[in-house]
């Protein structure tokens, strides 16, 4: 049967739209000039990873990779709000590490209740009531709500263990972790016996920590052989490091010294994604199956030289139980002092990051595909740009009196663009035309922009002109009595 254990998973994740503001105005009987009362849109729900100590595994992930959070709700009319959509919490199993699809690591959800932000809600999009000035009494028109934020991102679960058992296959981590802890992991006769890791909590007198069993490990795991890439991970947090010793081997190529040294060197080749290097974490040598007299006698064989590199070594035997007990306090005690010297943890504080004096909040550069063009780039030029509705010209009208109040007109001027260069904003180029500073828009009529309108209408001036050239004709001067009078 295949394992159901699943430590990698790709997911696409897509926050809540927001939704689009109201434009209404009040209708009510013996009130003529009711006023703007459209509502604004609804938020648009969150996607969040929250770490759930109920969680062991990324399954879920793996056969629904897709989650899609709710979208706000439209305003109405007489004031009314949309409903913000709900927020979706993806629960996720303690030690999961959140990467873009590029590989940076974005979060490490370590302890139940961490949560993590995987996608924003777009924001809801202000009706007309929210948009009246003095100036603009009863717009017509409301913005548009933000779409939500959508992104791939890789979930990789990185188990959180205090001791790592590493070993060849079948050199008996499985029967160790089996009688140390109440960990029921599979156990044969055969190579790689444990596909997945397994978890066991070791009690040593007032010490308890977990103790993790990761797949038999082969020369070239750090390189993909074998199942040492997908499972070397799994050891990245832990604060000491097993080396199990098969010493009753058959095989005539192997002996203990060559086990541990080819499984460093592994370890050396190995970088993790969490930081830090493998090569510090203290070693323990257990030479495992003694029970067996070959293999009692090589472990007293290779012992002196293994405790002439420093490591701590324990000879044991799991069908005997002998030497656990020595071993089992002696990890504990590793245990302790790599806690002890890992910082206080600190609670949560909240960083205010203010806005320097001179940030503008948006840059602009030359278009490299359009000569004579510029993009302006910036969070609040982009956000201005996705919740205006370009069918309607006073939205239209409105957008181009905020981008002339954060000063882009005046930055483009400088660059020294020409009226009716292309600029590009987000997803939209248009002709530049400038505005005359300090001379207010004329207000039109609701839905209208008078800078937008092609008014071809002939005034009165002309209709008087051409009346007269037809009665004079082209060339006869115009009467100067008939001027006077």
């Amino acid at each position: 049967m295949a394992s159901r254990f699943v430590d990698r998973a790709v997911i696409h994740v897509a926050a809540g739209d927001g939704g689009h503001g109201c434009a209404s105005i009040h209708r009510e009987k013996f009130k003529p000039l009711g006023g703007p009362d459209g509502g604004n849109g609804g938020n648009g729900g969150d996607v969040r990873l929250v770490v759930d100590p109920n969680v062991h595994t990324l399954l879920d992930f793996h056969f629904h990779p897709h989650a899609k959070a709710t979208n706000g709700r439209q305003g109405q009319g007489s004031h009314r709000a949309g409903a913000a959509g709900e927020t979706l919490e993806l629960k996720v199993p303690d030690g999961t590490v959140v990467m873009s699809e590029d590989g940076e690591v974005l979060a490490d959800l370590v302890g139940p209740g961490t949560t993590f932000v995987a996608a924003q809600g777009g924001r809801g999009g202000l009706g007309n009531a929210a948009l009246a000035s003095k100036a603009r009494k009863a717009p017509g028109f409301a913005l548009l709500g933000e779409p939500g934020e959508e992104r791939s991102l890789v979930l990789e679960l990185r188990s959180v263990a205090d001791a790592g058992l590493l070993g060849f296959p079948s050199a008996g981590k499985s029967s160790l972790i089996s009688v140390l802890s109440a960990a029921k992991p599979k156990i044969a006769d055969y190579p790689f016996t444990t596909l997945v890791p397994n978890l066991g909590v070791v009690n040593a007198g007032d010490t308890v920590f977990t103790m993790a069993d990761v797949p038999g490990l082969i020369p070239g795991a750090s390189e993909g052989k074998g199942l040492g890439l997908d499972f070397l991970r799994h050891i990245e947090r832990c604060a000491v490091l097993v080396h199990v010793v098969d010493c009753a081997t058959y095989d005539p190529g192997r002996d203990p010294v060559s086990d541990v040294d080819a499984l460093e060197a592994e370890l050396a080749r190995y970088t993790p994604a969490l930081g830090g290097e493998l090569d510090s974490r203290p070693r323990v040598v257990v030479l495992n199956k003694i029970d067996v007299p070959d293999a009692a006698e090589l472990a007293e064989m290779v012992r002196g030289e293994f405790e002439a590199r420093g490591l701590p070594v324990f000879e044991v035997s799991t069908v005997t139980r002998q030497g656990l007990r020595e071993l089992t306090f002696a990890l504990a005690k590793e245990v302790e002092k790599y806690r002890a010297a890992q910082p206080e943890a600190e609670p949560t504080r909240i960083v205010l990051r203010p806005v320097a004096v001179d940030d503008s909040g948006f840059t602009i550069e030359e278009d490299p595909e359009e000569p004579g063009g510029f993009i302006v780039r910036g969070a609040r030029p982009e956000r201005w740009i996705r919740q205006t509705d370009f069918g309607n010209d006073e939205a239209v009208g409105y957008l181009a009196d905020r981008l002339n109040r954060l000063g882009v007109e005046d930055a483009l001027a400088k660059r020294g663009a020409e009226p009716g260069c292309p600029v590009t904003i987000g997803n939209i180029t248009f002709e530049w035309e400038p505005s005359t500073p300090g001379v207010a828009a004329r207000m039109t009529g609701r839905g209208t922009d008078a800078r937008l309108e092609q008014n071809n209408r002939v005034s009165a001036a002309e209709r008087k002109e051409a009346r007269r050239i037809r009665r004079d004709g082209p060339d006869q001067p115009e009467d100067e009595d008939a001027t006077a009078r």
